[in-house]
């Protein structure tokens, strides 16, 4: 068994999560700077999540719930996480992004992962606080993989990680197997393959012998 774990905005899912949010708040345009600026690794994923998440205080309830609604998975990853599931193999998500817009986005197709780890905004009084929490927000990718290693029983040669993005490169370089999806300039360097469809990474994993 391999352990697959995929990044999920720009990797799985070609949505942004926070510009979504933004947009049911007139806040996108700021949110996709501060967005830009950390897959530079201008700004540390942190610091940039909560600068973020502070410009949606006061967003209600509703509002967040119909932005996790649009989060859709990108054409052929419903099929290549199937298929991975299918081969007997654990896949995981581990994203910066939000737990309602992943698992939306995965129930629209009939999706499935074995394990998500993922970030979320919390809820006060019909209205997002401001803030955010989450595993993934002062926590690492690579600290993440080596968890869900010890608690499958994987060895971390047996891993594959599939990311595009600054935040994704502690676990690209820990992975035994390191795939970029379109990566940013600053993590092509640190994969092992470089894809650009769904179906170029099926591919790989068939000439990898996990499909």
């Amino acid at each position: 068994m391999t352990l697959v774990a995929f990044d999920f905005d720009g990797t799985l899912s070609d949505s942004e999560m926070m510009v979504l949010l933004g947009e049911q708040y007139g806040v996108a345009e700021r949110i996709e700077e501060i967005t830009t600026r950390a897959m530079r690794g201008e700004l540390s994923y942190a610091e940039s999540l909560y600068e973020r998440a502070a410009l949606l205080e006061g967003l209600p309830e509703a509002k967040a719930r119909a932005a996790y609604e649009q989060v859709a998975l990108r054409e052929g990853a419903a099929e290549v996480v199937r298929a991975l599931n299918d081969a007997g193999h654990a896949t995981a998500i581990l994203t910066g992004g939000f737990t309602p817009g992943v698992e939306a986005a995965l129930a629209r197709e009939g999706a499935s992962v074995d394990h998500l780890i993922a970030n979320d905004l919390p809820v006060a009084d019909g209205q997002l606080t401001g803030g955010a929490e989450g595993p993934l927000i002062e926590g690492t990718k690579d600290e993440a993989l080596r968890a869900l290693c010890e608690e499958t029983g994987t060895d971390i040669a047996d891993t594959v990680a599939v990311g595009d993005g600054a935040n994704d490169l502690p676990m690209l370089q820990v992975a035994g197997c390191s795939i970029g999806f379109v990566p940013k300039p600053a993590v092509r360097p640190h994969c092992d393959v470089v894809v650009a469809t769904m179906g170029r990474l099926t591919r790989v994993f068939e000439e990898d012998g996990l499909l």
